[in-house]
Protein backbone atom coordinates (compact mmCIF):
# COMPACT_ATOMS: atom_id res chain seq x y z
CA UNK A 1 0.00 0.00 0.00
CA UNK A 2 1.50 3.88 -1.10
CA UNK A 3 2.09 6.15 1.65
CA UNK A 4 1.41 9.07 -0.75
CA UNK A 5 -1.67 10.74 -0.11
CA UNK A 6 -2.05 10.92 -4.64
CA UNK A 7 -1.63 8.43 -7.36
CA UNK A 8 1.42 8.25 -9.25
CA UNK A 9 1.93 8.13 -12.91
CA UNK A 10 3.67 6.39 -15.68
CA UNK A 11 6.15 9.11 -15.73
CA UNK A 12 6.83 10.22 -12.62
CA UNK A 13 6.22 6.04 -10.97
CA UNK A 14 9.03 6.19 -7.99
CA UNK A 15 11.07 8.38 -6.25
CA UNK A 16 14.14 7.42 -8.94
CA UNK A 17 11.91 9.24 -11.41
CA UNK A 18 11.51 12.09 -8.88
CA UNK A 19 15.06 12.70 -8.02
CA UNK A 20 15.71 12.44 -12.11
CA UNK A 21 13.35 15.38 -12.29
CA UNK A 22 15.02 17.33 -9.20
CA UNK A 23 18.48 16.27 -11.32
CA UNK A 24 16.44 18.51 -14.41
CA UNK A 25 15.88 21.29 -12.04
CA UNK A 26 19.66 21.66 -10.75
CA UNK A 27 20.76 21.84 -14.62
CA UNK A 28 18.28 25.47 -14.76
CA UNK A 29 19.20 26.32 -11.56
CA UNK A 30 22.59 26.45 -11.89
CA UNK A 31 21.68 28.83 -14.80
CA UNK A 32 19.62 30.98 -13.32
CA UNK A 33 22.05 31.17 -10.13
CA UNK A 34 24.75 32.00 -12.60
CA UNK A 35 23.02 35.49 -14.22
CA UNK A 36 21.08 35.86 -10.97
CA UNK A 37 17.71 35.26 -11.74
CA UNK A 38 16.75 32.26 -9.52
CA UNK A 39 13.98 33.41 -6.43
CA UNK A 40 13.36 30.60 -3.85
CA UNK A 41 9.99 30.54 -3.29
CA UNK A 42 10.12 27.52 -1.25
CA UNK A 43 8.93 28.97 2.01
CA UNK A 44 12.05 26.84 3.57
CA UNK A 45 15.74 27.65 4.73
CA UNK A 46 18.11 25.20 3.80
CA UNK A 47 21.23 26.18 4.36
CA UNK A 48 22.66 28.35 7.26
CA UNK A 49 24.15 31.39 8.56
CA UNK A 50 28.21 30.49 10.00
CA UNK A 51 28.07 31.40 13.41
CA UNK A 52 31.19 31.94 15.57
CA UNK A 53 31.83 27.75 16.20
CA UNK A 54 33.47 25.90 17.05
CA UNK A 55 32.87 23.94 14.04
CA UNK A 56 34.68 21.03 15.33
CA UNK A 57 32.24 17.54 16.32
CA UNK A 58 34.32 17.30 20.02
CA UNK A 59 34.30 20.73 20.78
CA UNK A 60 31.16 22.16 19.78
CA UNK A 61 28.72 20.03 21.98
CA UNK A 62 31.10 21.12 24.98
CA UNK A 63 30.86 24.58 23.96
CA UNK A 64 27.22 24.81 23.29
CA UNK A 65 25.35 22.06 23.70
CA UNK A 66 24.08 22.96 27.19
CA UNK A 67 22.83 26.40 25.59
CA UNK A 68 21.18 24.30 22.82
CA UNK A 69 19.50 22.69 24.76
CA UNK A 70 17.82 25.47 27.16
CA UNK A 71 16.94 27.49 24.02
CA UNK A 72 15.50 24.18 22.12
CA UNK A 73 13.39 23.85 25.58
CA UNK A 74 11.99 27.41 25.50
CA UNK A 75 10.99 26.58 21.71
CA UNK A 76 8.98 23.45 21.96
CA UNK A 77 7.68 24.48 25.45
CA UNK A 78 10.00 22.01 27.51
CA UNK A 79 10.54 21.93 31.12
CA UNK A 80 13.91 21.97 32.40
CA UNK A 81 15.02 18.69 34.38
CA UNK A 82 11.90 16.82 32.97
CA UNK A 83 12.42 16.88 29.54
CA UNK A 84 15.57 16.69 26.83
CA UNK A 85 16.20 17.60 23.59
CA UNK A 86 18.11 15.50 20.64
CA UNK A 87 19.16 16.90 17.37
CA UNK A 88 19.12 14.67 13.62
CA UNK A 89 20.13 14.94 10.90
CA UNK A 90 16.92 15.98 9.13
CA UNK A 91 13.49 16.00 10.56
CA UNK A 92 12.68 12.64 9.05
CA UNK A 93 15.38 10.97 10.84
CA UNK A 94 13.84 12.08 14.08
CA UNK A 95 10.89 10.73 13.46
CA UNK A 96 12.21 7.09 12.03
CA UNK A 97 14.48 7.13 15.40
CA UNK A 98 11.23 8.11 17.71
CA UNK A 99 9.17 5.36 15.97
CA UNK A 100 11.72 2.66 16.48
CA UNK A 101 11.34 3.46 20.28
CA UNK A 102 7.55 4.65 20.36
CA UNK A 103 6.47 1.65 18.12
CA UNK A 104 6.66 -1.98 19.14
CA UNK A 105 6.00 -4.80 16.62
CA UNK A 106 2.42 -5.14 15.96
CA UNK A 107 1.52 -1.95 17.72
CA UNK A 108 -1.77 0.53 16.36
CA UNK A 109 -0.74 4.00 15.61
CA UNK A 110 -3.23 6.26 14.69
CA UNK A 111 -2.67 9.68 13.07
CA UNK A 112 -4.59 12.73 13.41
CA UNK A 113 -4.24 16.13 11.25
CA UNK A 114 -6.41 18.46 9.48
CA UNK A 115 -6.04 16.09 6.38
CA UNK A 116 -3.55 13.09 6.51
CA UNK A 117 -0.31 12.35 8.31
CA UNK A 118 3.03 13.06 6.48
CA UNK A 119 4.00 9.92 4.01
CA UNK A 120 7.54 9.78 6.25
CA UNK A 121 5.72 9.09 9.54
CA UNK A 122 3.78 6.44 7.95
CA UNK A 123 7.27 5.04 6.01
CA UNK A 124 8.68 5.56 9.68
CA UNK A 125 6.28 3.46 11.55
CA UNK A 126 6.26 0.51 9.31
CA UNK A 127 10.00 0.57 9.21
CA UNK A 128 9.41 -0.25 13.10
CA UNK A 129 6.33 -2.84 12.51
CA UNK A 130 3.75 -0.82 13.57
CA UNK A 131 0.32 -0.86 11.69
CA UNK A 132 -0.69 3.28 11.03
CA UNK A 133 -4.14 4.11 10.49
CA UNK A 134 -5.72 7.39 9.64
CA UNK A 135 -8.11 8.78 12.07
CA UNK A 136 -8.61 5.71 13.75
CA UNK A 137 -10.22 5.21 17.16
CA UNK A 138 -7.98 6.76 19.67
CA UNK A 139 -8.75 4.95 22.53
CA UNK A 140 -7.28 1.41 21.25
CA UNK A 141 -4.04 3.32 19.99
CA UNK A 142 -1.13 2.22 21.26
CA UNK A 143 0.79 5.26 19.66
CA UNK A 144 -1.29 9.16 18.44
CA UNK A 145 0.98 11.09 16.11
CA UNK A 146 -0.67 14.55 15.61
CA UNK A 147 0.31 16.80 13.45
CA UNK A 148 -0.81 20.90 14.25
CA UNK A 149 -0.27 21.37 10.68
CA UNK A 150 -0.66 19.00 7.68
CA UNK A 151 1.13 19.04 4.25
CA UNK A 152 -1.83 20.84 3.00
CA UNK A 153 -1.33 23.90 5.32
CA UNK A 154 -4.47 22.93 7.04
CA UNK A 155 -4.37 23.43 11.13
CA UNK A 156 -6.42 21.38 13.40
CA UNK A 157 -7.81 23.70 16.46
CA UNK A 158 -6.67 24.14 19.39
CA UNK A 159 -9.88 22.14 21.19
CA UNK A 160 -9.34 19.17 18.46
CA UNK A 161 -5.54 19.39 20.05
CA UNK A 162 -6.53 18.95 23.51
CA UNK A 163 -8.87 15.91 22.54
CA UNK A 164 -6.38 14.07 21.47
CA UNK A 165 -3.98 15.04 24.17
CA UNK A 166 -6.46 13.74 26.91
CA UNK A 167 -7.43 10.54 24.90
CA UNK A 168 -5.20 8.25 27.12
CA UNK A 169 -2.22 7.22 24.43
CA UNK A 170 0.90 8.57 24.60
CA UNK A 171 1.15 11.36 21.77
CA UNK A 172 4.21 11.99 19.45
CA UNK A 173 3.62 15.53 17.84
CA UNK A 174 4.88 15.30 14.08
CA UNK A 175 5.38 19.86 14.27
CA UNK A 176 7.25 19.98 11.21
CA UNK A 177 6.21 24.09 10.85
CA UNK A 178 3.49 23.61 13.31
CA UNK A 179 5.86 24.56 16.44
CA UNK A 180 6.04 27.62 15.26
CA UNK A 181 2.84 28.45 13.17
CA UNK A 182 0.48 27.40 15.96
CA UNK A 183 1.91 29.36 18.97
CA UNK A 184 2.84 32.78 16.73
CA UNK A 185 -0.27 32.85 14.06
CA UNK A 186 -2.39 30.88 16.08
CA UNK A 187 -1.93 31.44 19.40
CA UNK A 188 -2.09 27.87 20.42
CA UNK A 189 0.34 26.00 22.55
CA UNK A 190 4.15 25.24 22.13
CA UNK A 191 4.92 21.31 20.87
CA UNK A 192 4.93 19.91 24.49
CA UNK A 193 2.60 22.26 26.22
CA UNK A 194 -0.32 20.09 23.72
CA UNK A 195 0.44 17.27 26.47
CA UNK A 196 2.72 15.33 24.09
CA UNK A 197 5.48 12.78 25.33
CA UNK A 198 7.46 13.82 22.46
CA UNK A 199 7.73 16.02 19.66
CA UNK A 200 9.72 17.34 16.74
CA UNK A 201 10.57 20.00 14.43
CA UNK A 202 12.22 20.89 11.19
CA UNK A 203 14.54 23.84 11.47
CA UNK A 204 14.34 24.57 8.23
CA UNK A 205 10.95 25.78 8.11
CA UNK A 206 8.79 29.00 8.84
CA UNK A 207 11.19 31.43 11.01
CA UNK A 208 14.12 29.63 11.95
CA UNK A 209 17.04 29.98 10.03
CA UNK A 210 18.37 26.78 8.95
CA UNK A 211 20.47 24.30 8.77
CA UNK A 212 17.98 21.80 7.90
CA UNK A 213 17.93 19.56 11.00
CA UNK A 214 15.21 17.59 12.56
CA UNK A 215 14.71 19.00 16.56
CA UNK A 216 13.16 16.48 18.85
CA UNK A 217 12.30 17.18 22.43
CA UNK A 218 10.13 15.19 25.14
CA UNK A 219 10.45 13.47 28.52
CA UNK A 220 13.81 12.67 29.54
CA UNK A 221 13.75 8.87 29.76
CA UNK A 222 12.64 9.12 26.33
CA UNK A 223 14.50 10.97 24.76
CA UNK A 224 17.81 9.32 26.00
CA UNK A 225 16.70 5.62 24.18
CA UNK A 226 15.46 7.85 20.94
CA UNK A 227 19.12 9.48 21.22
CA UNK A 228 20.83 5.83 21.39
CA UNK A 229 18.79 4.10 18.88
CA UNK A 230 19.44 7.29 16.87
CA UNK A 231 23.14 6.88 17.16
CA UNK A 232 23.09 3.31 16.63
CA UNK A 233 21.51 3.81 13.01
CA UNK A 234 23.53 7.52 12.75
CA UNK A 235 20.67 9.43 12.06
CA UNK A 236 22.03 11.96 15.15
CA UNK A 237 23.28 15.69 13.40
CA UNK A 238 26.72 16.46 13.16
CA UNK A 239 27.70 18.34 16.64
CA UNK A 240 29.59 20.09 14.41
CA UNK A 241 26.33 22.24 13.31
CA UNK A 242 25.21 22.85 16.91
CA UNK A 243 26.79 26.37 17.07
CA UNK A 244 24.48 27.05 14.01
CA UNK A 245 21.80 25.60 15.60
CA UNK A 246 22.11 28.06 18.61
CA UNK A 247 22.23 31.52 16.32
CA UNK A 248 18.99 29.86 14.38
CA UNK A 249 16.92 30.06 17.72
CA UNK A 250 18.63 32.59 19.25
CA UNK A 251 17.69 34.88 16.17
CA UNK A 252 14.05 33.45 16.13
CA UNK A 253 11.03 35.83 16.25
CA UNK A 254 7.52 34.85 16.10
CA UNK A 255 6.41 38.17 14.12
CA UNK A 256 8.85 36.63 11.15
CA UNK A 257 6.41 34.19 11.05
CA UNK A 258 3.36 36.40 10.73
CA UNK A 259 5.26 38.57 8.42
CA UNK A 260 5.59 35.64 6.34
CA UNK A 261 1.80 34.27 6.36
CA UNK A 262 0.80 37.95 5.43
CA UNK A 263 3.33 38.43 2.45
CA UNK A 264 1.77 35.38 1.23
CA UNK A 265 -1.87 36.55 1.50
CA UNK A 266 -0.76 39.35 -0.60
CA UNK A 267 0.37 36.96 -3.11
CA UNK A 268 -2.86 34.85 -2.87
CA UNK A 269 -5.46 37.98 -3.67
CA UNK A 270 -2.79 38.25 -6.60
CA UNK A 271 -3.22 34.75 -7.81
CA UNK A 272 -7.26 34.88 -6.90
CA UNK A 273 -7.28 37.98 -9.65
CA UNK A 274 -6.01 36.13 -12.73
CA UNK A 275 -6.83 32.20 -11.73
CA UNK A 276 -9.39 32.05 -9.46
CA UNK A 277 -9.99 28.56 -11.35
CA UNK A 278 -7.26 26.56 -10.03
CA UNK A 279 -6.21 28.71 -6.38
CA UNK A 280 -7.13 27.05 -3.23
CA UNK A 281 -6.35 29.07 -0.05
CA UNK A 282 -5.50 28.16 3.58
CA UNK A 283 -4.76 30.73 6.28
CA UNK A 284 -0.99 30.13 5.66
CA UNK A 285 -0.64 29.00 2.12
CA UNK A 286 -2.03 29.19 -1.54
CA UNK A 287 -2.52 25.87 -3.52
CA UNK A 288 -2.43 24.62 -7.24
CA UNK A 289 -4.17 21.10 -7.19
CA UNK A 290 -2.63 18.96 -10.09
CA UNK A 291 -6.03 17.81 -10.62
CA UNK A 292 -7.51 21.63 -11.46
CA UNK A 293 -4.55 22.20 -13.58
CA UNK A 294 -5.60 19.11 -15.91
CA UNK A 295 -9.18 20.17 -15.70
CA UNK A 296 -7.85 23.88 -16.95
CA UNK A 297 -5.55 22.18 -19.58
CA UNK A 298 -8.43 19.83 -21.28
CA UNK A 299 -6.40 16.49 -20.39
CA UNK A 300 -9.11 13.96 -19.28
CA UNK A 301 -7.39 10.89 -20.52
CA UNK A 302 -5.69 9.64 -17.80
CA UNK A 303 -2.34 9.49 -19.57
CA UNK A 304 -1.12 12.21 -17.34
CA UNK A 305 -1.58 12.05 -13.21
CA UNK A 306 -1.81 15.43 -11.36
CA UNK A 307 1.27 15.06 -9.60
CA UNK A 308 2.90 15.46 -13.31
CA UNK A 309 0.74 18.32 -14.07
CA UNK A 310 2.12 20.01 -10.98
CA UNK A 311 5.46 18.67 -12.02
CA UNK A 312 5.42 20.88 -15.07
CA UNK A 313 4.13 23.71 -13.62
CA UNK A 314 7.10 23.89 -11.05
CA UNK A 315 9.43 23.25 -14.12
CA UNK A 316 8.21 25.52 -16.35
CA UNK A 317 7.90 28.43 -13.67
CA UNK A 318 11.71 27.30 -12.94
CA UNK A 319 12.64 27.40 -16.70
CA UNK A 320 10.49 30.78 -17.82
CA UNK A 321 11.02 32.88 -14.54
CA UNK A 322 13.19 31.30 -12.05
CA UNK A 323 10.94 30.70 -9.28
CA UNK A 324 12.07 27.81 -8.01
CA UNK A 325 9.12 25.89 -5.49
CA UNK A 326 8.78 23.67 -2.92
CA UNK A 327 7.57 21.09 -5.23
CA UNK A 328 11.52 20.18 -5.72
CA UNK A 329 12.55 20.14 -1.82
CA UNK A 330 10.92 16.90 -1.35
CA UNK A 331 11.60 13.14 -2.74
CA UNK A 332 8.65 12.18 -3.18
CA UNK A 333 6.70 15.75 -2.97
CA UNK A 334 4.30 15.03 -0.08
CA UNK A 335 0.68 16.50 -2.03
CA UNK A 336 -0.01 16.30 -5.65
CA UNK A 337 -0.45 20.35 -5.61
CA UNK A 338 2.10 23.10 -5.96
CA UNK A 339 2.45 25.29 -2.92
CA UNK A 340 3.31 28.90 -2.34
CA UNK A 341 4.01 29.05 1.61
CA UNK A 342 5.36 32.16 4.02
CA UNK A 343 6.93 34.12 1.57
CA UNK A 344 9.73 35.98 2.40
CA UNK A 345 9.03 39.42 1.94
CA UNK A 346 12.14 40.47 0.29
CA UNK A 347 12.34 37.64 -2.40
CA UNK A 348 8.95 38.99 -3.71
CA UNK A 349 10.48 42.52 -4.00
CA UNK A 350 13.56 41.46 -5.37
CA UNK A 351 11.60 39.42 -8.14
CA UNK A 352 9.19 42.28 -8.72
CA UNK A 353 6.14 42.27 -6.59
CA UNK A 354 2.79 39.68 -6.15
CA UNK A 355 1.26 40.98 -9.58
CA UNK A 356 4.13 39.93 -11.10
CA UNK A 357 4.13 37.19 -9.67
CA UNK A 358 1.08 36.12 -10.37
CA UNK A 359 1.18 36.95 -14.24
CA UNK A 360 4.09 34.26 -14.49
CA UNK A 361 2.28 31.65 -12.52
CA UNK A 362 -0.92 32.74 -15.04
CA UNK A 363 1.40 32.48 -18.21
CA UNK A 364 2.73 29.41 -16.94
CA UNK A 365 -0.89 27.45 -16.13
CA UNK A 366 -1.48 28.46 -19.16
CA UNK A 367 1.75 27.06 -21.03
CA UNK A 368 0.54 23.46 -19.61
CA UNK A 369 -1.08 22.82 -23.00
CA UNK A 370 1.76 22.51 -24.75
CA UNK A 371 3.86 20.19 -22.78
CA UNK A 372 1.16 17.50 -20.87
CA UNK A 373 1.36 15.18 -23.67
CA UNK A 374 3.63 12.20 -22.36
CA UNK A 375 6.53 12.83 -24.51
CA UNK A 376 6.85 16.59 -24.14
CA UNK A 377 6.61 16.06 -20.76
CA UNK A 378 9.60 13.48 -20.34
CA UNK A 379 11.24 15.57 -22.05
CA UNK A 380 10.37 18.78 -19.89
CA UNK A 381 10.63 16.42 -16.49
CA UNK A 382 14.15 14.72 -17.71
CA UNK A 383 12.76 11.61 -17.29
CA UNK A 384 13.54 8.63 -19.72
Amino acid sequence: MSELPYERGAILAETADDFAKLRAAWRIVERRHADGTLFDFTGLTRSFEPAAGPYDDELAPALVGERLTELALDHLGGVRGRDDVFVANRLTAAVVAAMQVLVRPGARVVGVSASHTHPAVIRAVRLAGGDFVEGGALESADLVVLTRLAVTYEALPEAELARVASSGPPVFVDDAGGARVGPAVLGQPKTLELGALVGATGLDKYGTAGPRLGLLAGRAEVVARIRARAIELGLEARPMLYPAVVRSLEAYRPERVRELVATTDAVGDALAARIPDVLERTPFALRVPGEALLRRAGVDDGAVAPIEATAALAMLLLREHGIFTVHFAALPPGTSALLVKFVPPETLARFGGAERFASAVESCVDGLRDVLAPDALRGLLGVS
